[in-house]
């Protein structure tokens, strides 16, 4: 089967740029060299498994400023999505810290200098927004999942609100991001990779002034409808989300026809 040849392929390009990126990422403070051996190791994963992306609204950012982009979440495939659909920022994601425990993966992960979190200790988390701001300054964009976990069905979850807090404490534009194709192409849970278009739409930049801690929901609702309208109408809602409709209602709208 041609998967055996491509995983075995994908296999040692993770080794080998994965154990580069800690050597170089070792012996600097934001990472920024290692980060560019990681775009070209996402680049030959998404050639090797036949992803094709289509990038929408770049002429949204502008690449000398930073932003925190704000994406939906469907596939681990995203990450590698993301750093090749905006080739012209030094991304780091805000991710759970258990994350560096992933052999190779998480390793590089550490020598790129991502911000992690440890949600089970309340003043990582603050520590973490302090890290981020770190990076802001150092010319460096976040990437932020509001979701929390990956969709396993590809309804947009509900939000977080820490990338938004941090965004207002960083006085630092949200681009909301939508991702679309990348559980087909990656499943959550799965481990094929196979061949697809990957679409990317880029929002223009929200600003931040004005919205305060107190009122986080507005602002992520807004990013939330942003992200949604370029999904699908059926991956729009949850069913707790329009409890008050009965379940023919939801399935009515999830379906458009409503």
């Amino acid at each position: 089967m041609l998967y055996v040849p491509q995983l075995i392929l994908l296999t040692l390009l993770t080794v080998l740029l994965s154990v580069l990126t800690m050597v170089v990422g070792s012996f600097e403070p934001y990472g920024k060299k290692a980060y560019r051996i990681n775009q070209i190791w996402t680049w030959a994963i998404l050639r090797i498994a036949g992803i094709s992306l289509r990038v929408k609204g770049l002429e949204h950012i502008d690449p000398k400023r930073q932003y925190i982009f704000i994406a939906n979440h469907q596939s681990i495939i995203d990450i590698p999505v993301l750093v090749q659909a905006l080739p012209q920022f030094q991304l780091r994601w805000l991710a759970k810290k258990e994350l560096l425990r992933v052999p190779f993966f998480g390793w590089a992960m550490w020598a790129t200098k991502h911000v992690t979190v440890d949600r089970a200790d309340p003043q990582d988390a603050v520590k973490s927004l302090q890290r981020a701001q770190e990076r802001l300054a150092a010319g460096i964009s976040l990437v932020i999942y509001p979701e929390g976990t990956r969709s396993k069905d590809g309804s947009l979850q509900r939000f977080k609100k820490g990338g938004f807090l941090l965004a207002v404490q960083a006085h630092t534009p949200i681009v909301p991001i939508t991702v679309n194709g990348s559980g087909a192409v990656l499943p959550a849970g799965g481990w094929r990779l196979r061949p697809g278009l990957i679409e990317i739409t880029i929002e223009e930049p929200l600003a931040v002034e004005g919205f305060r801690p107190g009122n986080l929901r507005l602002l992520s609702n807004q990013v939330r409808d942003k992200i949604a309208s370029h999904l699908p109408q059926s991956s729009r809602y949850q069913p707790e989300e329009c409890a008050h409709l009965g379940q023919a209602g939801v399935e009515a709208l999830r379906h458009g026809r409503s």
